[in-house]
């Protein structure tokens, strides 16, 4: 018979140390996840810029991407982004100036404003881009961000007929309240969606030409295919057109000039030719010897 004032065997609980292995290794599980999410972020990013470097090694000229937040500047112009509502219009601005793709980007209300700087040549340029949204709602706030604007890129989904057939309406809208020397490009967004096609290529191509717009390309916002190619055309299209204004302006002054100087030689020759017909008629009424 055991004694009554023996102390009782301690209690323990059954399977802790299992249960602490398991949130260990869990832990362990989401640890490795996170880093395995940070390499295949790292990866994607290094190769879009290496996709964007060979694609923008084809480029014929010299160019440097600034930082957003660059203050001074040689050139600035307005560029305006539009279109059809859901063709990736913020994505692709967004991917282009701060390299980034959000899947949940919610619908623009209003319009966005990014900055995009560049150095083109030696000079650097400042783009000021107006992203609108594209619900008939807001169309005619869109109208007022038209005026003054040097550049409009219209974009629209190649996996969307009716963004695509909307084009023509957008060209019009701009066209009748613009600038009329303003620039357009015409961009096929979201070609990462290549099965989904339903524009084809040709089909851009033929009516950048037919309308006479100054640039077509296809893009990705998603995987930031042309996204930067985008806006360092534009700004070496606007930085060429003002250097052919410049070089116009100066002729111009130039060709004043010549003028004038002819215009001068001409009022000198024409005063000695009447000193001369004054001197021989005042000797033919002296006479002679």
């Amino acid at each position: 018979m055991s004694d009554s004032n023996e102390n009782p065997p301690e209690l323990t609980r059954p399977g802790i140390e299992e249960v602490n292995e398991d949130i260990k290794e869990d832990k362990e599980k989401e640890e490795n996840k996170e880093n395995k999410e940070v390499k295949e972020d790292k990866e994607v990013k290094d190769n879009k810029v290496n996709r964007d470097n060979k694609e923008n090694n084809n480029l014929d000229f010299k160019y440097e991407i600034l930082p957003e937040d660059q203050t001074n500047f040689d050139l600035s112009f307005k560029i305006i982004v539009i279109g059809d509502s859901g063709v990736g219009k913020s994505c692709l601005t967004n991917n282009a100036v701060k390299n980034i793709f959000d899947d949940a980007y919610n619908a623009t209300v209003g319009f966005e404003f990014f900055t995009f700087n560049v150095k083109i040549n030696g000079k650097i340029i400042k783009l000021q881009i107006w992203d609108t949204c594209g619900q008939e709602l807001y169309r005619s706030l869109i109208t007022n961000f038209y005026r003054n604007s040097s550049l409009a890129i219209m974009v629209y989904a190649i996996n969307s007929k009716e963004s695509f057939e909307d084009i023509e309406m957008w060209l019009r809208e701009l066209r009748t309240h613009s600038n009329p020397d303003a620039k357009v490009f015409l961009i096929g967004n979201k070609i990462d969606l290549e099965p989904q096609r339903v524009v084809k290529k040709e089909q851009g191509e033929q009516f950048c030409k037919e309308n006479k717009l100054n640039l077509f390309m296809e893009s990705s916002a998603k995987t930031g295919i042309n996204a930067q190619n985008i806006f360092i055309q534009a700004a070496k299209t606007l930085f060429d057109d003002y250097n052919k204004y410049k070089d116009n302006l100066n002729f111009g002054e130039e060709k004043q000039d010549i003028v004038q100087e002819r215009t001068q030689n001409s009022i000198q020759y024409q005063s000695e030719m009447n000193r001369r017909r004054i001197d021989n008629k005042q000797r033919k009424n002296q006479g002679c010897c």
